[in-house]
């Protein structure tokens, strides 16, 4: 046995919907199973529609804090009772709150703020992968990034977590319930006139309309409503226009009634609807009344039909024909007992004790290995990255850039669609993908994660390798190190050099902006040192990153392609990033080409770019700037300098405005 494992913890959980009793049972089991666990609760929150206050009763383990504010993602503690808190020894800080909730990033910058070191796990029932506006989005990604654990109520949410960058382990653990409260009663089935229930707000998105207008349509039955919200009123007609009123009634909260509710009823329903901003999360009445013996009819949605599982009757959201369908054959005398009898052995797997254990799993693996090693701990750091080259041109480059990779998975997407080029990759071992035209740099990536995607190879990182560049396999290795290191990395770049000369060539930049043309059409362009982009001729992906960000924009061609990405990756709340101690070698324009073709289409991408992500207005700006540099040079400046200066006052005043110029950025 581990000393994790006899060690008493000592946690602090923060959750702020500790002031109802009932929901304190994990503590209470966490606390049996020899866990020293402190819980901060608000002193008063709406639950279920009306405010709460905290009566801590005998729990003597929880402490309530003033909040201000409301809203679950929008709320502050005191911040002097947390400092306080935090200030005592704590194996681990138990965060019940959404990752990108204020609340959390409040505890996180306390944490800092004290310079501790102690890991911290979150929560998270959130089904939609929304994208939270700043500085909510920042928050999210700062606490996925250095999490040690994360215990979600669905499935969906561990994975849209996934995919926003979490690295550490996600376990699905559901809400509990105390199946000593919720009971079965004694009966030999389903009572005449058969009595329906439904517990939960009488609001828009919980479907009770949808309830009622199946009631119509089934005679011999009874809905009794536990519950209250914004919609009784309009319910209670609606209940009085389809001639169900006299078999309707609104009971109201019920608070601690809530087990005889379900004792006396036949079968629930709930009858939730999927919008574009919720879906169910759990469904926390369908295993309370699993535990009362009470058969469900559940709406297919949301994490509705994994806590359902094979124990209830799943019908489409939002028919009231199939609802009253599913209510009829839950009322069967023979199915409404299979019902039954499978609703209570899936309760089994709700009860608090299980789900504390559970709890406890999450807690102790957050002790070993650090948080910031969790990367390691998956065994995904040992995994080599897949390598993407998109090939165009003459083979000898690509053959002296593919010599030391042997022990890599190569995959070539050739533009140049080259019977040379596919030769080269079937002596070295590489997957060859012929596009049959030439589609640019970011569409040949894409062609090439899309690839991967269909061997079920997503989940890797992906090295952008250009065909006149050369890394070797140390070099990687260091790369790859550094994004487990850092895991709020969406790429990597090592030192380049120029292969004959030794030169070191410039990998980092500022984004480009029509501020910094600006800087730079007056000679004060070093002045600019904002964090940007590492340009993409060696550069290692995070599999996660791609996951999050999405592909690359196939309206750049050549150039801008990588920085575009980035930008778009710095928005979601991660960084970039060079390695010193990996190098590589970088010729530029190696491949050949017409280099006033590739000023051209550099120059069309920059402004493509601005138009994207500085709208009209800004790519107007950035033109104005360049137009106004290049004029100053054409009169002060000789020889090459000149020349290029010509160049640029002839295309900027001649190249048209991009196609998708729009006022707003892509990305907010």
């Amino acid at each position: 046995m581990t000393d994790s494992e006899t060690h008493q913890l000592r946690v602090l959980r923060i959750a702020h919907h500790g002031v109802v009793s009932a929901w304190r049972q994990r503590e209470r089991e966490l606390r049996r199973l020899g866990l020293h666990v402190t819980l901060v609760s608000a002193k008063r929150w709406n639950e279920g529609g009306r405010d709460v206050q905290l009566d801590p009763g005998d729990d003597d383990f929880v402490q309530g804090v003033r909040t201000l504010g409301r809203h679950p993602n929008a709320f502050l503690y005191s911040p002097w009772a947390l400092w306080r808190l935090l200030g005592q020894p704590w194996d681990v800080i138990d965060l019940h709150e959404e990752p990108a909730s204020l609340a959390t990033a409040e505890v996180l910058a306390l944490r800092r703020l004290r310079r501790l070191s102690t890991p911290f796990t979150l929560y998270s029932a959130q089904n939609i992968p929304k994208r939270y506006p700043a500085p909510f989005r920042w928050f999210e990604q700062y606490a996925l990034r250095r999490t040690a654990g994360v215990s979600v109520c669905n499935a969906e949410a561990g994975e849209i977590l996934r995919r926003k960058g979490l690295r550490a382990p996600a376990r699905l653990i559901g809400l509990g319930i105390d199946r000593s409260v919720f009971a079965p009663a004694a009966s030999a089935g389903p009572q005449r006139p058969l009595r329906v229930g439904y517990a939960g707000r009488l609001e828009p998105h919980k479907g009770v309309e949808v309830l009622i207008e199946a009631m119509s349509r089934l005679e011999g039955c009874a809905l009794e409503l536990a519950g209250d919200g914004s919609q009784r009123t309009h319910l209670q007609e609606l209940a009085r226009r389809t001639g169900a009123a006299d078999r309707v009634t609104f009971s109201g909260h019920l608070g601690d009634r809530l087990p005889d509710f379900y004792r006396r009823i036949d079968v629930l329903a709930v009858p939730s609807l999927p919008t574009p901003g919720w879906l169910e999360q759990f469904g926390r009445v369908v295993v309370e009344a699993f535990a009362s013996g009470v058969p469900v009819v559940a709406a297919d949605s949301g994490a509705l039909p994994e806590v359902v599982g094979q124990a209830g009757v799943l019908v489409p959201p939002g028919d009231p024909q199939a609802l009253a369908d599913g209510i009829r054959e839950a009322s069967q005398p023979v199915r409404w007992a299979e019902l039954r009898e499978a609703g209570l052995q899936r309760a089994q797997q709700f009860d608090w004790p299980a789900v504390a254990q559970a709890h406890e799993e999450l807690l102790r693996t957050a002790l070993s290995p650090p948080a910031e090693d969790l990367d390691s701990v998956e065994g995904e750091a040992t995994v080599p990255p897949e390598i993407v080259v998109v090939a165009y041109g003459p083979t000898l480059p690509l053959a002296e850039a593919l010599e030391p990779l042997g022990e890599y998975s190569v995959t070539i997407v050739d533009n140049s669609s080259s019977e040379e080029t596919r030769l080269l990759a079937e002596r070295t071992g590489a997957r060859y993908i012929d596009p049959g035209a030439n589609l640019g740099f970011g569409a040949g990536v894409n062609r090439g994660l899309q690839d991967l995607a269909a061997r079920g190879r997503s989940d890797r990182d992906v090295l952008l390798l250009n065909p006149d560049a050369a890394v070797a396999p140390s070099a990687i290795r260091l790369l790859q190190d550094e994004l487990r290191r850092r895991p709020e990395l969406a790429c990597a770049a090592p030192v380049q050099r120029h292969p004959d000369t030794g030169r070191p060539e410039r990998v980092a930049w500022p984004f480009p902006s029509p501020s910094g043309a600006w800087l730079e059409a007056v000679g004060l362009g070093r002045l600019d040192r904002r964090a940007g982009f590492v340009i993409g001729s060696v550069l290692l992906l995070r599999a996660a990153a791609v996951a999050d960000v999405g592909h690359f924009d196939e309206r750049f061609f050549l150039y801008a392609e990588e920085t575009d990405w980035q930008r778009r990756a710095v928005s979601r709340g991660w960084s970039t990033g060079i390695v010193p101690a990996a190098t590589a070698t970088h010729v530029g324009a190696g491949t050949g080409g017409d280099s006033t073709r590739r000023m051209e289409m550099f120059n069309t991408s920059l402004l493509e770019y601005m138009s994207k992500h500085h709208g009209r207005r800004g790519e107007l700006s950035y033109r104005t700037a360049v137009l106004g540099g290049a004029l100053l040079r054409r009169i002060l400046a000789s020889g090459e300098v000149r020349e290029r200066s010509r160049w640029r006052l002839g295309f900027y005043t001649s190249a048209p405005r991009p196609a998708g110029a729009q006022e707003q950025p892509l990305w907010t």
